[in-house]
């Protein structure tokens, strides 16, 4: 990213759409970029104080900096975020605004290069936009184009993943009903889930999806603690698709665990944009949904997600920290049951 418009034709891409009222920043490491965060404009003051942190956990040398909107709403947050970088002794490579095709450094002053009715650009001319055009890499119109590839499936999808959810439920209360140890069942149930957890994901490590029935049943496992806490344990960046797949497929009540894992996956990956917009999917139907406010809380505070990466329990550190397995593990589901969801959409 040698020029402003090279600057600004790698950012869509960097956080997956092409930002409005946004501040970003690029931290680099020997020329590499190490870190992107982004915060909506405006913002109160003291948002940006979590930069300082990650910008020496990531050994970050230069910052790149770009805010997109009126000089009124952008220039307040470009000089926080170079205030913050000068007294952690970072170099500002390049501070930017950007509005309406044209752009504005605040690091140049010449006229010549920096005219005060700024500069056009076209994306288009990068040879940036084509090099990610080759990769695979996409560019959203805006964030809320994004926040659609998560949104609930509807029409046909949603209606039968609606009838397969009811057939799961009625086989679950059939078989709890019929429990002469409700102990005993939870074991034998929670045994079952978690093989069925390790085959989703085999089935999508090895390229295929799972079925309505498939989709729904494990829908109801993973609002068991500890069968959620298995997925998040196995995790890997390959994961991301199977929970992005069941965040929009499962009924909305069964949501929060599998759009938490896709979270945790999503910032595993680097992508906290979509980490993000996953985590209000489940805070917007449980907001007290214990793991997407601790990954929220993360996120907020540019954690990295290093410092769970190699801090994973292993299933028997699981157990043990669960105790002996009793009926109250199943409450959560029980709980869900007798709960409805809102009509399908239709298409």
């Amino acid at each position: 990213m040698t020029s402003p418009t090279d600057v600004l034709a790698a950012v869509p891409y960097l956080v997956g759409f092409h930002p409005t009222a946004s501040l970003i920043v690029i931290g680099l490491a020997r020329s590499q970029a190490k870190m992107v965060a982004r915060w909506g404009l405006p913002f109160p003051p003291g948002t940006l104080d979590a930069m300082s942190p990650l910008l020496g956990r990531e050994s970050i040398t230069e910052v790149i900096i770009v805010g997109y909107g009126p000089g009124d709403l952008v220039t307040p947050a470009v000089d926080e975020a170079r205030r913050l970088a000068a007294k952690d002794g970072v170099r500002v490579g390049e501070a930017l605004r950007a509005h309406e095709g044209r752009y504005w450094s605040y690091v140049c002053d010449l006229a010549t290069c920096c005219p005060a009715e700024g500069t056009p650009y076209d994306l288009s001319s990068s040879q940036i936009a084509a090099e990610a055009t080759v990769r695979g890499m996409v560019a959203l119109p805006d964030r809320e184009a994004l926040e659609r590839t998560l949104a609930p499936a509807t029409g046909p999808v949603r209606m039968a993943m609606r009838r397969a959810t009811s057939e799961a439920i009625a086989h679950f209360q059939a078989r709890i009903t019929a429990a002469t140890d409700l102990n005993l069942f939870t074991e034998q149930y929670v045994s079952e889930a978690l093989a069925r957890v390790r085959s989703a994901l085999e089935t999508h490590n090895q390229g295929g999806r799972l079925t309505d029935a498939e989709a729904a049943r494990l829908g109801l496992d993973l609002t068991v603690m500890r069968v959620r806490d298995e997925a998040w344990t196995s995790m890997n960046d390959a994961h991301a698709v199977l929970w992005k797949d069941l965040t929009r497929r499962l009924e909305p009540r069964f949501v929060p665990p599998v759009a938490s894992l896709l979270a945790m996956a999503a910032w595993r990956e680097g992508n906290s944009v979509q980490a993000t917009i996953a985590l209000e999917r489940a805070l917007t139907i449980d907001p007290s949904y214990s793991m997407a406010n601790l990954l929220m809380h993360a996120l907020q505070n540019l954690l990295s997600p290093a410092i769970l990466r190699d801090r994973l329990p292993t299933p028997a550190e699981l157990d043990d920290a669960m105790g002996p397995i009793s009926a109250l593990w199943l409450l959560p589901l029980i709980n869900l049951l007798d709960e409805e969801d809102s009509p399908p959409a239709l298409e």
